[in-house]
């Protein structure tokens, strides 16, 4: 008879980082289709019904840039717990999530490009129905290719693989963003002048940004398909993913064929409220950045592009040092740091913001101190994405790990439902612009972080990683 103990003595955890670059390439494609979705579709809607309703004002039709831009969420919120659980019950000769991540990225790259030729074209209803397709099938990938990282990665080692794993997200993003600086979508409104709607010579600075970002979706997918191979790779990392369910976390740990325990369960709730309030700050800033600097500034986009940039580097480091940093003092203290710092970076545009120091509404001219407050935002958001989804797996085991990704992306995608509505509306308000975004994010912050102090249910412990040459063995 076999025994089901682990010798604890023989197996030391490694991250093997080769294999967790080539599962990147999911998020890679993830990131790469939000970054062009939200820099681009907010503002095509906006000039979509300020000619609809012959209205000038920018602000004026922001609640519904926000109700479309919501409603795409909601759709999100919906089936991405649903893709989630049926991954986790799927089995094919290719594995559980595979599947799902082939179907949903090659329905969206072939559907994106049609949501600027719909712009061009005048066409509300066309425009709007592309982006729910590209959502819809969006989903339909992405739950499975997060879990796909705790599918074959220890538990103590997450959150350095989570942080690989948005490195090469933010690299998908930084392409559809350097694009974007060279085909800006300001470029493209100040080009069509008089010309009629047919014109066909403007089109390509709003088409190429989604054309670049369809085909790099297409060739991620393709590299994660043949390279990685789910079914073998999780029989043979079968002791590794045992071990590191015995070195969770969690004071009360996680139990196969038993409910959740009271205290997980709590921790649970604490961990998906407090998500949620940081994605209402980060989410509704970020749906509306563009609209803030091409509406309230009357700067050029590529301004807005650059500003990504930078908070991209800022994150990229963050994700770097997140998961050492965690494994020296928890978890829990290094998403407290970044939601700390973080709010620091909020409360400083704000008052910046307030002052104005020569950045008038209107001037053309885009805040150079804007850059700065995106690098440290990032870094600090950086802290708490990489430590956060980690935590939410921390308390399921490897049959609902699908399941408990679901939950995560429940919560996140209930904020991006909720923050557009809410911002928009908020810009109806007589004496409410594009101004109030530094104090609305401030406010949500700090509700994340009270909530977020209430978890009490984790200890903080070193994990046993190979160092020097030994870690460098990816056999």
């Amino acid at each position: 008879m076999e025994s089901n103990t682990i010798n604890k003595e023989n197996i030391k955890l490694k991250l093997n980082y080769k294999r967790t670059i080539i599962i990147g390439f999911a998020f890679f494609g993830i990131l790469l289709l939000w970054q062009v979705y939200d820099s681009w579709c907010p503002t095509f809607l906006t000039e979509l019904f300020k000619t609809a309703f012959k209205i000038g004002s920018a602000e004026e039709v922001q609640y519904l840039v926000g109700i479309v831009m919501a409603f795409d969420n909601l759709a999100a919120l919906i089936l991405l717990p649903i893709f989630g659980a049926l991954s986790d019950k799927t089995k094919s000769p290719i594995g559980k999530r595979m599947p799902y991540i082939l179907v949903g990225t090659f329905v969206c790259a072939i559907s994106f490009p049609f949501v600027p030729l719909f712009f061009h074209f005048n066409n509300v209803a066309g425009t709007i129905t592309m982006m729910a397709i590209v959502v819809i099938f969006s989903m339909m990938y992405r739950n499975p290719a997060v879990s796909l990282m705790p599918d074959l990665t220890p538990k103590p080692l997450r959150s350095k693989a989570n942080g690989i794993i948005n490195i090469m997200g933010y690299i998908g993003g930084a392409f559809a963003t350097v694009v974007g600086i060279f085909f800006a979508v300001s470029d493209y409104l100040n080009s069509t002048g008089n010309a009629p709607a047919w014109a066909i010579d403007n089109i390509w600075i709003i088409e190429i940004p989604f054309l670049v970002a369809s085909l790099l979706m297409i060739i991620s997918a393709l590299v994660l398909f043949f390279t990685i191979k789910e079914n073998k790779l999780e029989r043979e990392l079968e002791p590794e993913l045992k071990l590191g369910e015995e070195m969770t976390e969690l004071k009360e740990k996680v139990d196969d064929d038993k409910p959740l325990s009271k205290g997980n369960k709590i921790m649970l709730i604490l961990i998906l409220c407090a998500e949620f309030f940081w994605f209402m700050a980060d989410n509704g800033i970020s749906t509306f950045m563009t609209n803030y600097t091409i509406y309230y500034f009357e700067a050029s986009s590529s301004s807005s592009m650059i500003n990504t940039i930078v908070g991209g580097v800022g994150s990229v480091i963050g994700f770097a040092l997140g998961g050492i940093i965690a494994s020296k003092i928890g978890r829990k203290w290094t998403l407290i740091s970044g939601l700390s710092l973080t709010l620091a970076s909020y409360c400083v545009w704000g008052i910046l913001s307030a002052t104005l120091l020569g950045f008038q509404p209107g001037s053309g001219t885009f805040p150079i101190y804007l850059y700065i407050i995106w690098f440290i935002k990032g870094f600090g958001m950086s802290l708490v994405h990489v430590n956060s989804y980690p935590m939410v797996v921390e308390l399921c085991n490897s049959k609902k790990i699908g399941k408990f990704t679901g939950y995560y992306y429940a919560s996140s995608m209930a904020a991006q439902t909720v923050t557009p509505i809410l911002l928009g509306t908020i810009l109806l308000i007589p004496g409410f612009d594009f101004g109030i975004l530094p104090f609305y994010a401030i406010a949500c912050t700090i509700i994340a972080l009270i909530v977020f102090l209430f978890i009490r249910n984790v200890k903080n412990t070193k994990t046993d990683f190979k160092k020097g040459l030994e870690a460098l063995d990816q056999d």
